[in-house]
């Protein structure tokens, strides 16, 4: 999943790098490449608010001019789709652990940002919500 994003410069120096979609996202850095890598750890910073609440993260939207994509990481990419599916469905945590034979902790962990997860957890339970991880290289 990647982001738009629009680097503005600082009057004070540097830049200010907000994100459309993701208005909690905000970053900012001296210079580009510290802009960058801010705004990178700044959108998946975001991603907690989303999870905590337990609500639906924005899809990305089309970049315009002027702005640059920002990618989350892949692990993280797909917990938010897992996310997505869960509040879509209003399925509870309790409901998805049933459903995929696991402990309800396990499903915990599986909606948690700070938990590593193996990427086949996630397919086996968007699986249970009648969905299907698909994995492309571009």
């Amino acid at each position: 999943m990647k982001y738009p994003a629009i680097f503005t410069p600082d009057p004070d120096g540097g830049y200010v790098v907000t994100f459309r979609d993701i208005p909690e996202a905000i970053a900012q850095g001296d210079d580009e490449a510290e802009a960058l890598a801010e705004a990178r750890d700044g959108l998946v910073s975001a991603m907690d608010f989303y999870f905590e609440d337990r609500r639906l993260v924005p899809r990305p939207s089309v970049a315009l001019p002027g702005e640059r994509l920002i990618g989350l990481p892949a692990s993280i990419s797909a917990k938010v789709l897992l996310l997505n599916e869960v509040v879509a469905q209003a399925i509870r945590p309790a409901e998805l652990a049933r459903r995929m034979a696991v402990t309800p902790q396990e499903v915990t962990r599986l909606l948690d940002l700070t938990h590593t997860t193996k990427i086949d957890a996630i397919e086996a339970a968007l699986r249970a919500l009648g969905r299907e991880l698909q994995v492309v290289a571009a």
